[in-house]
Parts: C-alpha cells; sequence; structure tokens
C-alpha cells in the first residue's frame, strides 16, 4: 500500500497567513486505498463526488492508519499551520477523527448556527479570513516558539495545557511526529536507514523502523522505495465510513 505522496498526483501551494500553512488540490486514483499518515496539524477537506460537495475537518493523526479511496472524487484541502484552532471544536476531541458538516445547501455548511459557503481554491483566503474576523479560529503565537524550546516567563505545565489546547496533542508527539517526517525526507535524498537514524536523533536503526511503522506506516526499505516523492499530504475524508 502507498503514502498519499507517492500515489496522488498533488497540486500544493502556500499561504500568507499566519493561520494557515499550505492548500492543496487533487483526485482520486484508481486504488483500494492509501496509508494516511500521522500528521501534526488539522485540516478543512472538500470533497466532491457526483456532483456532491462535502466539507470534513479533520483532526491531528497520531499513527499511520488505511484508508479508503472514493472513486470518481476531486479533493481540496487547507493545512492549518500549528498553534491554530477553533475553540467550537477543541482539537483534543478530533484527533483520530474527523467531522463532516451537515449541509445547508449543495454549496453550503451549517457550523455555529450559520451557513457557510464551502471554500474553493479561488476563496480559500477570503473562507479563513471571514472564519477570523468571526472569532471562530484562533491563533496562539507561544505554541510553534514551545515546540523549539521553553518559553520564558511560561512554566512547563502551562506550555503543556497551551499547546495541548491549540494542537489536540502533546509537545512529545508533535516532535515524534515531526521526527519522522524529517526520517522521510532524509530516506527521500538518499541516505541509508542507519545513516537517516543518526541525522534526525533516533538512538539507532531499530528505533527509526518503529517509528516509521507507527507513524508513517511503512518501514524505512517501503519508504526508499518511494523516495522521489515528498512528504505527505493529506488526501479525502479521515472517517471510513464518508464516501
Amino acid at each position: 500500500m502507498k503514502r498519499a505522496a507517492e500515489l496522488f498526483a498533488i497540486d500544493e501551494w502556500g499561504s500568507d497567513s499566519r493561520f494557515v500553512e499550505k492548500a492543496w488540490t487533487s483526485r482520486s486514483e484508481p486504488e483500494p486505498e492509501f496509508i494516511s499518515v500521522a500528521v501534526s496539524r488539522w485540516h478543512i477537506v472538500v470533497t466532491t463526488r457526483r456532483d456532491v460537495t462535502q466539507l470534513t475537518v479533520r483532526g491531528p493523526e497520531t499513527t499511520a492508519t488505511a484508508i479508503p479511496i472514493p472513486a470518481d472524487a476531486e479533493f481540496f484541502g487547507i493545512v492549518f499551520r500549528l498553534g491554530t484552532f477553533m475553540p467550537a471544536m477543541p482539537l483534543a476531541s478530533l484527533v483520530d477523527r474527523a467531522v463532516t458538516l451537515p449541509a445547508a445547501t449543495p454549496n453550503s455548511v451549517w457550523f455555529e448556527g450559520s451557513r457557510w459557503e464551502i471554500p474553493t481554491p479561488a476563496n480559500a483566503d477570503v473562507f479563513v479570513n471571514r472564519l477570523v474576523r468571526q472569532g471562530l479560529i484562533l491563533r496562539d503565537p507561544v505554541v510553534a516558539e514551545s515546540l523549539q524550546d521553553d518559553v520564558d516567563g511560561q512554566s512547563k505545565r502551562t506550555l503543556q495545557r497551551r499547546v495541548a489546547r491549540a494542537t489536540g496533542l502533546t509537545r512529545s508527539t508533535i516532535t515524534q511526529i515531526a521526527r519522522a517526517e524529517k526520517a522521510v525526507d532524509a530516506l527521500g535524498n538518499g541516505l541509508s536507514p542507519q545513516e537517516a537514524a543518526h541525522l534526525v536523533g533516533y538512538a539507532d536503526q531499530a528505533h527509526l523502523t518503529r517509528s516509521l511503522r507507527r507513524f508513517i506506516g511503512q518501514t524505512p526499505a517501503q519508504v526508499n522505495e518511494g523516495r522521489h516523492w515528498s512528504i505527505d499530504t493529506p488526501v479525502g475524508p479521515r472517517s471510513s465510513g464518508d464516501p
């Protein structure tokens, strides 16, 4: 089974927004399922299939899982920066889960008592900015900084609480996922598993292998088979019950 980056043709672009990391588009491939890798960031994914469009909020994922691929579907996603969160949908309740918002019309959904037009690649910034103006998306600037080191004037317990609120995860889990991503990049650049383990800080190759199996869903050898692909972008709904 392949990861998203090995299987899908993904068009992605960065964002100038301090709330958004990137956006992307893709479409179905004729495979039954793919490996959805662990990710520390949450996403909004718009899926269009047979003239039906859904908006799904996907939380962080703490382990790699196999996800069915809906046939003949198009996807558009917005990936939010670490520290960005929605108070109305606590990320702690979305870890390893997804919520598809109820449809209001074929092109809009209900959220927090209001009807929201489903975003497209052309108006994603407008959509996010509207959420920000309404106070439905917030950002804790301390979170990203705290992942690098402790923050002056903040106790470790306070930092842990703020990170948990803004990401749904612990600092340790975020760091472990990031290390696995760096290991995939290192392997993709031609390093051996032993070299990659040393470079990104694993105790040995065995620890690297266990980490990649958990977070990436592949062994180092399997990652190397797809080394010409970049690190994954999540595709499609997280829930296997979604079409």
